[in-house]
């Protein structure tokens, strides 16, 4: 009986890692020449689909950094209210194929990877709109805490071509 939370844990760690895969969703267009150090810095979290990791948080940022390795290290901040507290999370994320397409692997948990895909980034590494295994998770990301309209307006209408339901966003309030 011993051994029962050992092989839940396990089959459970299997599970997680066949259903969550580090490429692209089918028919989404990633980034190509991508530049990691362009990328690296604070990113604030604009918009993005539920999911239980980032729930109820606000002003949320993603911090990159280079890796000797060729990796990126990531540290995920949020604010908890019901809480009363930050809360933070630290990972890392390799590329998946070329480091000069936008198609990263990303882990907080030990061995077990998921997708980071940028499908949308301006030329000055302003605003980005990532996606991560599949259509279920999705991100506007913004160096400063608001984005101008028409910037919304324009990655809005790159998610809903590349096939994710927009009205499923949750804007994130980045008033702290």
């Amino acid at each position: 009986m011993r051994l029962l939370p050992i092989v839940a844990a396990v089959a459970a760690a299997f599970v997680v890692v066949s259903c969550s895969s580090p490429t692209p969703p089918s028919g989404v267009t990633v980034v190509e020449h991508f530049d990691a150090k362009r990328y690296i810095g604070t990113w604030y979290e604009i918009a993005r689909f539920d999911h239980r990791f980032e729930r109820g948080l606000t002003n949320v940022t993603a911090t990159y950094t280079l890796r000797d390795d060729g990796g990126l290290n990531v540290i995920n901040k949020g604010y908890n209210p019901s809480r009363g507290m930050w809360q933070s999370t630290d990972g890392k994320a390799y590329f998946t194929g070329s480091p000069d397409r936008a198609a990263l692997k990303v882990s907080f948990f030990g061995p077990f990877y998921g997708g980071y895909n940028v499908i949308a980034l301006d030329k000055d590494y302003q605003h980005a709109l990532v996606c991560g295994p599949n259509r279920d998770y999705l991100w506007i990301l913004s160096r400063t805490r608001t984005i101008p309209d028409k910037v919304k307006q324009q990655l809005l209408d790159t998610a809903t071509r590349q096939g994710f339901a927009i009205e499923k966003l949750i804007w994130v309030p980045q008033n702290r």
